[in-house]
């Protein structure tokens, strides 16, 4: 083989495997509002940032529930899996109610943003109807209403997930 040839297939075999490394780098997006960029792949680690829903991220490994990620500023820290996906979003916020379990891996919970928006303003015309032909008592509709208007704060969400070791507290 000649001294040309060894040349260009080394130099042909370092091309591909650059490549390959740089095609195996994964695409995530934040699917989950409060997602938080960490120091170190726990969750008690400093925050380095708060990402937006939708902020796209290089992810450089994976170490049990965390991803090792870089921002497209070059910050590069790490986020819990639970808080990204593998497909973008199709808008803010809508990633399968990606605010507490829609991107869990394994979740088979599905929000809409239909459901969401009904339980803010209560039953809907055709529930309150089936309730009224069911003889449901007032005082039901009226406890249902006062549950439905309750609101919890993400600070609270956070202290739950805190408390129960949910998701990228479970360690």
């Amino acid at each position: 083989m000649t001294e040309q040839r060894k040349h260009f297939i080394l130099v042909g075999g370092l091309i591909l495997m650059l490549t390959g490394v740089v095609m195996a780098a994964e695409m995530l997006w934040v699917v989950s509002e409060g997602a938080k960029l960490k120091m170190e792949p726990k969750a008690s680690s400093a925050t380095i940032e708060t990402l937006p829903v939708g902020s796209e991220l290089t992810a450089d490994s994976l170490e049990g529930s965390w991803y090792k990620v870089t921002t497209k500023s070059n910050k590069t820290g790490w986020i819990y899996r639970g808080r990204v996906s593998s497909t973008q979003p199709q808008g803010q916020g809508d990633a399968g109610g990606g605010d507490l379990f829609g991107a869990l891996p394994g979740s088979s919970i599905q929000v809409s943003a239909a459901d969401t928006s009904r339980s803010i303003r209560g039953l809907s015309p055709a529930a309150k109807e089936y309730a009224a032909s069911v003889n449901t008592p007032e005082a039901y509709q009226k406890a249902l209403d006062r549950v439905l208007a309750l609101r919890v704060s993400d600070k609270e969400i956070e202290d739950f997930l805190k408390a129960g070791k949910i998701g990228e507290y479970s360690r």
